[in-house]
């Protein structure tokens, strides 16, 4: 029996459409056909979510995640997914909370990162990701390193992200300046480690792998509604 997926989004609305349209493109391509998974949304208000990001207020910030996984959970959902890196900082916490399974977009990630091989990363994110801990922790379980910029590079990506890509904003000299910073770092590849930043980079920009957060874990989602192999 299918899973109906519950996608806890709107952080922000342009990953949030990405990760969707994934789940049904990759569904098409599969299996040619359109018995879609059934896929309730609900999206959360983004700047209130940032505010609380930015105000390193955990457990407002949990206590307002949970307010979305609880309306999920009501509408019938099966299991959930949260459609950005940010909030697996507290993915213990939330999913201790939950009623229903939830699969981890890091966990995800860093599986595809030992699949390949990898041993060093470079995490790119919003500043609350790269100044989180979450990522190494999970990596470090699967013999990974993770490294972040520096902290003058992470204002710049953290800018880009919000004043330009979460609105819909793609520009060619953003998109070379986080390539550069990606080529100037030692490293074996780089997560893409906030689900916009797929909107501006692919899988052939950089000299490096480059480990895209958000089609991984659409392939995720879409595998553990249709009962195949999933990430629990």
């Amino acid at each position: 029996m299918r899973k109906r997926i519950g996608i806890l989004g709107g952080i922000s609305h342009e990953s949030t459409i990405k990760h969707y349209e994934l789940i049904l493109k990759k569904y098409f391509e599969q299996f040619q056909n359109y018995y879609y998974p059934e896929v309730v949304i609900f999206s959360l208000d983004f700047q209130k979510f940032t505010d609380y990001e930015d105000n390193r207020d955990t457990p407002a910030y949990i206590n307002y995640i949970m307010q979305g996984i609880n309306s999920l959970e009501r509408a019938g959902v099966d299991f959930i997914v949260m459609s950005a890196n940010s909030p697996h900082a507290v993915f213990p916490e939330v999913q201790k909370a939950a009623k229903v399974p939830m699969l981890s977009i890091a966990e995800t990630t860093a599986e595809h990162a030992r699949q390949q091989g990898l041993k060093k990363l470079l995490l790119l994110g919003i500043k609350f990701t790269m100044q989180s801990t979450f990522y190494q922790s999970v990596c470090s379980t699967k013999g990974i390193e993770v490294v972040t910029p520096s902290e003058a590079e992470q204002d710049e990506i953290n800018h880009i992200i919000f004043d330009e890509l979460c609105v819909g904003d793609f520009r060619d000299t953003s998109k070379s300046r986080l390539l550069s910073i990606i080529e100037n770092y030692d490293i074996d590849g780089a997560i893409l480690g906030c689900t916009e930043l797929p909107l501006i980079l692919s899988q052939g920009d950089s000299s490096k792998p480059l480990l895209d957060t958000l089609d991984f874990f659409a392939q995720a989602t879409l595998e553990y509604a249709l009962h195949e192999n999933t990430t629990e």
